[in-house]
């Protein structure tokens, strides 16, 4: 059967003190491996409240119950709150990760910030957010970072540009079907290979066609049932890492009965070893049950 890639986006300081050690736990429990993406600089989850202005960010909160799951605190991060440096305070807690054998990289410096302004910006300015966080990486892990995921699917050609340069081997920063290699309008490759998420998230499906906590995951396992193509799945440790947590026990328990390998980014990686990766473009586009514009495996080249 197929490999599912698991990816763990670690958005906040709670999600990072709270769900990241039950997450551990949990899928050490399941015999399960992931890859663990942190944010390494302040968290300013507040400042996030500029987004009410997208359309489908108020639907989106009213079906996942925002305050529910990041707390009043982590809400008020970055305005009437200090943002708290989450990888200066938490080094020990994310090298304990990587102690207990899991895969690390880097999801952003400061995730609002990525999130809400990549688009606008340069290849100087992609650069330098980038490298705040490989070097708070380089700081913690004593070693350079090899995995990037972007914060919430924002990326562009000078963010693809920027993993290069740094020295990223290998990226989930899009949505798609398949890995694949970045290319520009030329066909030259601007960055490393891309293992896209392929399955919509909880946060997507939860309230939407009658889908609840309690049966969003047999939606899920339907989509992998056939077990022809590998998959990766992006979880967040806001929610399966918390009030979440029996809905991935309950993916982990039938994904393994599907007779799926529950993998990292690299674990995958390494298996597409020698494989030549077909070339796409980066494109924009929309993602059901997500507001605003996300970075999609684009056509092929």
């Amino acid at each position: 059967m197929a490999r599912i890639a698991l990816k763990v986006d670690v958005d906040t300081w709670r999600g990072t003190r709270e769900g990241v050690p039950a997450l551990v736990k949990a899928l050490d429990k399941a015999q399960a491996r992931a890859s663990f993406l942190f944010s390494l600089g302040p968290d300013h989850t507040g400042r996030a409240v500029l987004r009410v202005l997208r359309p489908g960010f108020l639907r989106k909160v009213s079906r996942t119950s925002v305050l529910e799951h990041y707390g009043l605190k982590t809400l008020l991060y970055g305005t009437a709150l200090p943002g708290p440096d989450i990888g200066r305070r938490e080094a020990e807690l994310l090298r304990s990760v990587q102690g207990d054998g899991f895969e690390v990289g880097v999801h952003c410096w400061d995730h609002v910030r990525w999130q809400d302004r990549l688009l606008g910006q340069n290849d100087a300015w992609a650069l330098r957010e980038m490298g705040n966080a490989t070097t708070r990486f380089a700081e913690v892990f004593g070693a350079s970072a090899r995995l990037h995921g972007a914060a919430g699917w924002q990326f562009n050609e000078s963010a693809a540009r920027a993993e290069v340069l740094l020295g990223i081997r290998l990226a989930s920063d899009t949505r798609g079907t398949h890995p694949f290699l970045p290319v520009a309008a030329d066909g030259s490759v601007i960055g490393p290979p891309q293992y896209p998420t392929t399955l919509p998230t909880l946060d997507e499906l939860i309230g939407t066609d009658g889908i609840t906590p309690d049966n969003v995951h047999r939606h899920l396992l339907a989509l992998c049932e056939d077990g022809k193509r590998d998959q990766a799945y992006t979880l967040h440790a806001e929610l399966e890492g918390m009030k979440l947590l029996p809905v991935l026990q309950r993916l982990m328990a039938g994904w393994r009965a599907q007779g799926h390998s529950l993998v990292g980014l690299g674990e995958l990686h390494e298996a597409l070893r020698g494989t030549a990766l077909p070339r796409h473009r980066i494109a924009l586009g929309s993602v059901p049950g997500r507001s605003g514009l996300l970075a999609l495996q684009g056509g092929k080249f």
